[in-house]
């Protein structure tokens, strides 16, 4: 029974990618050192797994920015936009066409979330432009794993999943370009088969609905080319995220060696499974959560590995991550601080791969004290009386149909809000600005002790009214306070919320250089005392223009958390959507009259399959109104959602009920907007303008030509002017900028529509 992940954390222990990556990018770290530090990194997580007893090492799972990316420069689909674009090295031009170019004016490939992950990938743009085919890194790496000692696994995207996921530009149909990606993934399985007993070919795109007839007809011809050339029994077809659902024939029928499956997500898929797996056909179990921050219930994963050795035997099963450990944190060893009944309960990426060899331990050698241990374990855990607040349960059965709905319909409310007197083309930020080393050192001070609260909340505060004369300097209609005091929109509720608990160094990637800590809902969910207000009346009190409240919504706190195991997640998500209710209403009574409630992840949350993602959007949107609706009609409410393709599910955003939606539009051109031709959206729209996950600075000019755009689908009356997302991550010589030209923008629009 041989045993594999499918994949382990890119960034380091110690966040050493994030470093080496930003380092690099400033001029600070020579392409050589920054090469050595990605190299030994490579041999870190080889070791790790090896040290585990896997049979396989994974190799093509490190990536400088994104997986997607490395595939799209091998394939040599580069945009015509970056056809003229001089770089001194193919290390510059690829970060080029992660980042954008800033130096040329040229934009970043568009960025969108991965499946339903918080991961962030670059989307191919398939034009009418000659290809020319490039390397992938996977080749050198798996020579290299091999030499030191390693039996690699190399894992690649598959061309289908490729496909599936980029976007034609001018009117080409991109299926037609199969040809081209077959003799490149035919050139690379053929010069990796002669290092490997295995590759890994990813297609999660079968555990969903994206693959259209004219594709899956394909399907069986290609993977018989792709099988034939790489000399047969060494492909692993690697589906993951869901079960498969309409499309098992078609990967049961693959010819590959091997078929890899998500037991996770897909728990009830194996009966089908085995029923038509072909007789010579591997079958890899992905067992152990390749998402999720909890220990494995070996009792429960052991029936399903003993199903599966009953019909096709020992020899003929794998075991393995449900999908590759990009999204847990590293190593749980140096998270003392936790209480020990949350710790006992969970496995990193480290753990996760020793979970895998002690199934395999259960399996083949009967070792049933660590299956005792195990449950024991998880006993203990459920016991444990922060599970289960009786109050909470009680309060959560009781919300009723009217706790979900505002107080009188859009054009009511609308008119209610007159007395905003906001201009048109109101000109806003989504509520984040430039986190400066100065405000980062003021918080790890005053978190370590070195600062009294009171010179802490004076530090806040200068930040604060810093950020308000800016606002106003720039001629914003609608002000933020910053946030100077969040260190991320999540974990900072989280923190003051009851049920949750945080990691030292818990840390995933998020995309390229940016990671995340998400919190860890262990226990039932409640708000400790009022979260906000404080500072938020404290911004308000130095302007005369509105400031909004600033929230993030019970969905995106849920998806952007490890949440418990042991309740669903829609009970999970009321608990967290009354806490934010009850924030509202403490804002509302305070006197801020625009609120902000952030659900940035409600489409990634979103199930892969239709009948799936009805159920989810039924509880989720209604979790947003619970949170959002009490308030009255005067009171504005605003939600924002960035990176996430959502045309269909415009309907459901539509029934969130919200006065005004801002959007990621900028690196799609106001593509997302062509939902609106054909849907009739009451409220208003913010499509943004500015892309802030690039370091260019867009001139006024091409603002001016996006707002035109979606004045084509949005009534002048309803357009708001603002940024894609929050600007966090940016500096602020080239947040300032921006957003100087962001005002001249709106202020031209309004002068020529004589608004």
């Amino acid at each position: 029974m041989r045993t594999h992940v499918l994949g382990f954390p890119s960034i380091g222990k110690g966040r050493e990618m994030k470093q080496a990556l930003e380092s690099f990018w400033k001029g600070n770290l020579s392409a050589d050192a920054f090469t050595e530090t990605c190299t030994e990194l490579k041999k870190r997580h080889w070791r790790i797994q090896k040290d585990s007893c896997l049979d396989y090492v994974t190799t093509g799972d490190f990536s400088l920015y994104d997986r997607m990316l490395d595939i799209t420069c091998m394939l040599g689909a580069i945009p015509s936009r970056f056809a003229s674009c001089s770089y001194d090295s193919p290390l510059d031009r690829y970060f080029g066409l992660a980042r954008g170019d800033a130096k040329r004016n040229v934009s970043a490939l568009e960025m969108t979330k991965w499946f339903d992950t918080n991961y962030h990938y670059l989307v191919p743009e398939i034009g009418g432009d000659p290809w020319v085919a490039g390397r992938h890194p996977i080749v050198e790496d798996t020579k290299l794993a091999k030499k030191i000692g390693f039996s690699p696994k190399p894992a690649i995207i598959g061309p289908f999943t490729w496909l599936a996921l980029a976007k034609a530009q001018g009117g080409i149909l991109k299926w037609s370009r199969m040809n081209n990606v077959v003799s490149a993934y035919e050139k690379l399985l053929a010069d990796l088969a002669p290092h490997c007993v295995c590759i890994q070919i990813e297609e999660p795109v079968l555990c969903t609905e994206l693959l259209p007839d004219v594709a899956a007809n394909q399907f069986r011809a290609v993977y018989a080319i792709l099988n034939a050339a790489c000399g047969r029994e060494k492909l692993m077809l690697t589906t993951y995220f869901g079960p498969l659902g309409r499309n098992l024939e078609l990967a049961v029928g693959s010819g590959c060696a091997i078929v890899h499956i998500d037991m996770v997500r897909g728990k009830k898929q194996l009966d089908d499974v085995l029923s038509v797996l072909p007789r010579k056909t591997a079958l890899s179990l992905g067992i152990v959560d390749g998402r999720n921050i909890w220990k494995t219930d070996y009792s429960q994963a052991m029936s399903h590995i003993e199903q599966a050795v009953s019909a096709i035997g020992n020899e003929r099963v794998l075991l393995g991550s449900s999908c590759s450990l990009l999204h847990c944190p590293v190593d749980l060893e140096e998270e003392t601080a936790l209480p020990e009944h949350i710790r006992n309960r969970m496995a990193f990426a480290v753990q996760k791969c020793a979970e895998i060899t002690a199934l395999r331990g259960i399996v083949e050698h009967g070792d049933h004290a660590a299956l005792e241990e195990n449950t024991a374990l998880l006993k203990i855990a459920a016991a444990h009386p922060d599970s289960r607040i009786d109050a909470i349960r009680e309060r959560t059965a009781s919300v009723s149909s009217a706790d979900l709905s505002r107080r009188s319909a859009y054009p009511e409310r609308r008119a209610a809000q007159a007395w905003l007197n906001l201009p048109p083309l109101p000109a806003t930020t989504i509520g984040s600005f430039p986190q400066t080393a100065a405000i980062r050192k003021t918080r790890m001070e005053y978190n370590r002790g070195r600062m009294s609260e009171a010179d802490y909340v004076d530090a806040i505060r200068r930040e604060i009214k810093d950020c308000i004369e800016k606002q106003e300097k720039l001629g914003l209609d609608v002000l933020v306070h910053g946030e100077a005091e969040r260190n991320d929109m999540v974990e900072y509720f989280g923190q003051q919320l009851g049920g949750f608990c945080f990691t030292q160094n818990g840390w995933v990637q998020s995309y390229g250089s940016r990671c995340v800590k998400p919190p860890v809902i262990f226990g039932d969910v409640y708000r400790k005392h009022t979260m906000t207000a404080d500072w938020i009346l404290y911004a308000q009190s130095l302007t005369q223009k509105p400031v909004k409240g600033m929230l993030t919504g019970p969905v995106t706190i849920l998806c952007w958390s490890f949440v418990r195991d042991d309740l669903e997640r829609s009970e999970v998500c009321k608990q967290i959507a009354l806490a934010i209710r009850d924030e509202v209403h403490d804002l509302e009574k305070a006197g801020i009259r625009i609120i902000q409630i952030d659900e940035a992840a409600l489409r990634e949350g979103m199930p892969l399959t239709r009948a799936e993602a009805e159920i989810y959007l039924q509880w989720a949107v209604d979790a947003f109104r619970l949170a959002s609706s009490g308030v009255e009609d005067s009171t504005q409410l605003h939600t924002h959602m960035c990176y996430s393709e959502f045309n269909s599910i415009l309907p459901w955003i539509a029934r969130m009920d919200a006065d005004v939606l801002s959007i990621e539009s900028s690196r799609s051109g106001m593509e997302l907007l062509d939902a609106f031709a054909g849907f009739q959206y009451q409220a208003a729209v913010g499509p943004g303008i500015y892309d802030i996950h690039s370091p260019r600075v867009p001139t006024a000019e091409e603002m001016e030509g996006l707002l035109y755009k979606a004045l084509r689908y949005i009534p002048k009356e309803r357009l708001w002017v603002n940024p894609d997302c929050g600007l966090k991550t940016r500096q602020w010589d080239e947040a300032y900028p921006a957003l100087e030209n962001m005002v001249s923008a709106a202020l031209q629009i309004r002068k020529r529509l004589e608004l």
